[in-house]
């Protein structure tokens, strides 16, 4: 994760005893799957550790110290564990304390720009900055958790069991979300590639164990899911698991299934060479290395397994390898209108519908100072018209009453068009629009 703690805790001479009930939920070994998670720091291009392993969660983002970060590498992580069939999942670093109404703001901040499937998993990494007031803190990561949970993703609670104890109530969390704990736990720092149960985190509701820093050599956060029930959560988002099915797709995921579409696995020989098997599937070496999340100072051995393009795509797939997939677009909601009454003003039918009336007039390219007349059609519902949309990035030292003079509206306009509750927190670079 973005950031590393010891995450471990102490032996006792009656390990097996106390970890033997932990187990009695819990699929079998052969139907758990094994995985890790990547930020910035394992690059742009996701691999497989090992051939054996199914998924990966890529970091988006997150909010730290006040201030919203993007991960560059996140979309490109996303198409290209697709194209390695791997089910690819998303975390946001989730540094809100207390303060629910942040947390839900963060999660909003970054729903838009998930590349994953609807139904995968969309957890929060609650390992730093937490408030003195636990109830606080449990009500933001549940804020947090609800919010990615509407919008139609599995979310799931990160962090480690030490601090969880600490700072939230974690039985809150599982009772609503069960099963959506992703617990970390290390016994030490040395390569691992497999579970030691003996520092297993003795906690309900674990969906996910992560058990090593070190999954290879050179750091790697080591994941296995636990099944549950006998449901493997990575699965989510994924028809019967399979990567290559998505439930829905984005840009990355199109591109990372078209990019497996047109690739094979090859079996390096001796004597072969990253120039070499490039060479002679058409490709540029530098690409096939990307490819397979390595560089050409990457040793490859005889037995190791790449993907390659097939015969004559090799200029295709090297395209799709280069290119960084586009944003999703965003969700247009069904627009609902109502037709103007005698007597009608901007005020009754804002009024009648919920609604505040400056967003009434926005959503039909109007001002409350326009006329409107009876048999007239307006929008009440589905967004402002982009026509009428005019937009504000928050600077340092500014107010939403200063911004709202600016932009010639009012403060509710403001907060009822951008789902701003406290008008008095706004943050640097926050998109405000009229």
């Amino acid at each position: 994760m973005l950031k590393k703690f010891l995450k471990r805790v102490a032996l006792t001479v009656a390990t097996i005893a106390l970890v033997a009930p932990i187990f009695a939920g819990v699929a079998s070994a052969d139907s758990r799957s094994y995985g890790y998670d990547q930020s910035k720091y394992q690059g742009a291009y996701t691999y497989k550790p090992y051939a054996r392993d199914q998924f990966s969660i890529s970091q988006i983002g997150g909010y730290a110290n006040g201030y919203f970060y993007d991960q560059w590498t996140y979309p490109t992580q996303i198409s290209s564990g697709i194209s390695q069939g791997m089910r690819m999942h998303t975390y946001i670093w989730y540094q809100v304390g207390g303060n629910a109404q942040l947390g839900k703001q963060v999660v909003d901040h970054f729903l838009p720009k998930v590349q994953t499937p609807k139904g995968s998993i969309i957890a929060l990494d609650y390992e730093d900055g937490a408030s003195w007031d636990k109830n606080a803190n449990t009500e933001a990561v549940l804020a947090g958790m609800r919010e990615i949970k509407a919008a139609g993703y599995t979310p799931m609670y990160y962090s480690y069991k030490p601090y969880s104890l600490q700072h939230v109530d974690y039985n809150r969390i599982i009772a609503e979300f069960p099963d959506s704990g992703w617990i970390a736990a290390y016994p030490d720092y040395n390569v691992r590639s497999e579970p030691y149960w003996g520092v297993f985190p003795s906690l309900p509701g674990i969906g996910i164990y992560q058990f090593t820093s070190t999954y290879k050599a050179g750091g790697l956060d080591g994941n296995i899911s636990l099944a549950p029930n006998g449901h493997d959560i990575t699965m989510n988002g994924y028809r019967n698991g399979n990567p290559q099915k998505p439930k829905t797709e984005t840009p990355a995921v199109k591109q990372g299934q078209q990019i497996h579409r047109d690739t094979h696995v090859y079996t390096v020989k001796s004597g072969d060479s990253w120039w070499a098997i490039a060479n002679r599937y058409g490709m540029e070496m530098n690409v096939l290395a990307q490819l397979n999340g390595k560089t050409i100072n990457s040793v490859i051995y005889p037995g190791q397994q790449l993907r390659v393009a097939d015969k004559g795509a090799g200029q295709s797939v090297t395209n799709k390898v280069t290119q960084t997939p586009a944003q999703p677009k965003p969700a247009q909601p069904s627009a609902q209108y109502c037709t103007v009454r005698y007597g009608d003003s901007f005020w009754s039918i804002a009024n009648r519908y919920g609604m505040n009336m400056y967003t009434l007039a926005a959503n039909n390219g109007l001002s409350i100072n326009s006329v409107i007349y009876p048999g007239q059609r307006l929008r009440v519902s589905g967004g402002a018209q982009a026509s009428a949309s005019r937009v504000h990035y928050v600077k340092y030292g500014e107010t939403l009453s200063g911004i709202a003079a600016q932009m010639g509206t009012s403060v509710s306009h403001l907060q009822s068009v951008n789902g701003i509750r406290n008008a008095n927190y706004i943050w640097v670079g926050q998109r405000i629009a009229a």
